[in-house]
């Protein structure tokens, strides 16, 4: 690793202890991780074969998704059976004590260097103890005429896990979609707008809420979404 790479990561990880998040711009990410173009295309595609999240209790279908989890220890990522997403209603109170089934994250998609780079990537920002059940989401939300997309429809929360990253991937056609970071007593801490592709936010969710605003068509006849890669990491046992 680069000097410079080193520098770099120890910021991030005194922003983070210091503010219980730490956001980065997509070139900063592309630029440290030296991401090949041809596989961050490969990963792009990806997100262009995700089947529908039929879990919504607000009646939406507006979210396509893909699901993976992982066992994760000194530096390696064994990828788990597939097994259910699931969440207390103390963190989502919308879709919450529902096992959720949602379609595999493709075998490929795991494999490319990209994702690989953003795996090892996060297992470097965040303080990691011991092994850790990580999960993998892959998020497509779409706006139309009939209905606006909602990103995070459970409002501002926590996800119930220690460490959060997301990235996002793509935007098309999307004005809106703003990240609004707060305590847990509520109280607002910032807002920003992940809009270009590899813009992030690393996230300690024991002492950070976030949810992300409704997305519209800014031209509402064509279609409209927002892709964003989504990593939960929390202590095995």
């Amino acid at each position: 690793m680069r000097d410079t790479d080193i520098l770099a990561d120890t910021a991030l990880r005194q922003q983070l202890e210091a503010a219980g998040f730490a956001r980065l711009d997509g070139p900063r990410l592309f630029g440290q991780l030296a991401i090949a173009a041809d596989h961050w295309a490969a990963l792009v595609r990806s997100w262009n074969d995700l089947g529908p999240d039929l879990y919504m209790a607000d009646g939406g279908r507006y979210r396509r998704r893909r699901h993976a989890t992982f066992a994760y220890d000194q530096g390696r990522f064994t990828r788990k059976p597939h097994q259910p997403h699931f969440q207390s209603r103390d963190y989502n109170p919308l879709n919450g004590d529902v096992q959720r089934w949602f379609d595999p994250v493709e075998q490929a998609t795991i494999d490319n260097g990209a994702m690989r780079s953003i795996f090892a990537f996060c297992a470097r920002s965040f303080p990691l103890a011991g092994p850790q059940h990580v999960e993998m989401h892959q998020f497509r939300i779409e706006a139309s005429l009939a209905e606006a997309g909602r990103p995070t429809p459970e409002g501002m929360h926590r996800d119930g896990v220690d460490w959060v990253f997301v990235m996002l991937v793509d935007r098309r056609n999307v004005g809106e979609g703003v990240t609004r970071i707060g305590s847990p007593d509520g109280t607002p801490l910032g807002e920003f707008t992940l809009a270009q592709a590899g813009d992030a936010v690393l996230i300690d969710d024991h002492r950070i809420l976030h949810g992300v605003t409704e997305i519209h068509g800014v031209d509402p006849a064509q279609p409209a979404w927002r892709d964003a890669l989504v990593l939960t990491f929390v202590a095995e046992g």
